[in-house]
């Protein structure tokens, strides 16, 4: 009988033994699951990279577009790979969630991302400002950079961008100087600051080497919308202008002025593929400079609210490989005026500069202030086109 009990009592142990090993396989398999489920969540919400494990941070993007714009969007998400590359070794990991209208949408995928574990939050588009503002009071914890824009709490809140108008003046030479009409076409986006002290430096590199020279200015009033873009593109061609600028995401500007045999400066990255026979240079970002200072200083505890402006000089913006199309004596003068932005004594909006009807905007010895260039609402000597009073 004892034999008996204990032969019964082995068995017992056995099972057990058998169950609980059943048990942490299962165990195992629901965890595969919960993380299969999280991915999934964050695809529908938003694309998830995972970097090293540690003592990181989860950082969230949102983008107005898709990196296949081969624009905007796209030298953004350079930066967040930039970010993961540098950083992976420290545990940071990124989320971006693509084509968010700038409305209360870009409120609900902010929220999205903090309610998946994000604690930097980056805000790539000027429209989503008031927005960040809003969600920055709601989650004091979580730290909150958006581009372009002129809002800022000094807590947790900041905005940032760079001096694309310099890079904007350096192609701006390039078309001076390409230009057989003495027209160029710029296809321009929305009728904000940001854009229209684009095409004011612009046009002063334009004029810097080709003074009687005139920038002609069609508003598509959208960032990114292919077909509008061409339309408007092709409506300056007609019109005339053999070279053809944007500040618009897509390529379509380029395309245009290759099938008509005219010539292009991008905007954003290298495009030149696009249009290689069109296909000049462009004014191209490196935000990826910006992301890994800041997400570090946040690793390090040494971060402070601080807006930021980041220029050549920092390596935040520059003006993308010259195909060659351009001749070398214009390579050469580009690399002139750039060497001179380096060393600081050449700035893009130093004095006397005068408006389109010919009234002294910056008196000589004076330049913008940032505060002024972040209010700009008028056109330079020089450029063609019109800024509705209510935009």
């Amino acid at each position: 009988m004892k034999r008996l009990l204990a032969l019964m009592l082995a068995v017992v142990m056995i099972c057990a033994a058998m169950l609980t090993g059943c048990g942490a396989d299962k165990a195992a398999d629901t965890s595969v699951a919960s993380t299969d489920s999280s991915a999934a969540s964050t695809s529908a919400a938003g694309e998830s990279s995972t970097a090293a494990a540690g003592e990181g941070i989860k950082v969230g993007f949102i983008y107005i577009g898709t990196p296949g714009d081969v624009g905007y969007t796209f030298a953004h998400d350079q930066g967040r790979l930039y970010l993961e590359e540098k950083l992976k070794d420290k545990g940071v990991t990124t989320v971006k969630v693509e084509n968010v209208p700038e409305t209360a949408d870009s409120e609900k995928a902010m929220k999205n991302l903090i309610d998946q574990g994000c604690k930097v939050i980056f805000a790539t588009s000027y429209g989503y400002m008031d927005f960040v503002e809003k969600v920055a009071k709601e989650y004091p914890e979580v730290k909150f950079f958006h581009c372009s824009g002129y809002k800022s709490n000094g807590t947790n809140f900041v905005n940032y961008f760079g001096k694309i108008e310099q890079s904007r003046y350096l192609s701006g030479i390039v078309a001076g100087l390409k230009t057989k009409s003495g027209k160029v076409g710029y296809v321009a986006a929305m009728q904000i600051p940001e854009v229209i002290r684009g095409i004011d430096a612009f046009t002063l590199g334009v004029r810097s080497v080709n003074p009687t020279a005139v920038v002609n200015v069609k508003w598509t009033n959208t960032w990114y919308d292919p077909q509008l873009e061409k339309s408007a593109a092709e409506a300056l061609l007609n019109e005339g202008n053999d070279v053809i600028a944007q500040h618009q995401d897509s390529t379509a500007a380029q395309i245009a002025a290759q099938e008509k045999g005219a010539f292009a400066i991008g905007y954003n990255s290298d495009s030149s593929k696009a249009a290689p026979k069109a296909y000049l240079t462009a004014p191209v970002w490196n935000w990826g400079v910006y992301y890994v200072d800041q997400v570090q200083k946040i690793l390090d505890g040494t971060w402070k609210a601080e807006n930021y402006l980041g220029g050549m000089k920092e390596g935040a913006v520059d003006l993308g490989p010259m195909t060659d199309l351009v001749d070398a004596d214009i390579k050469a003068k580009v690399e002139a005026a750039k060497a001179k932005i380096l060393d600081g004594s050449l700035d893009i909006f130093a004095g006397p500069v005068k408006d389109q009807t010919g009234a002294v905007k910056i008196a000589e010895g004076a330049t913008m202030t940032v505060e002024e260039q972040q209010a700009c609402k008028w056109f330079v000597e020089g450029v063609n086109g019109k800024i509705d009073e209510q935009k």
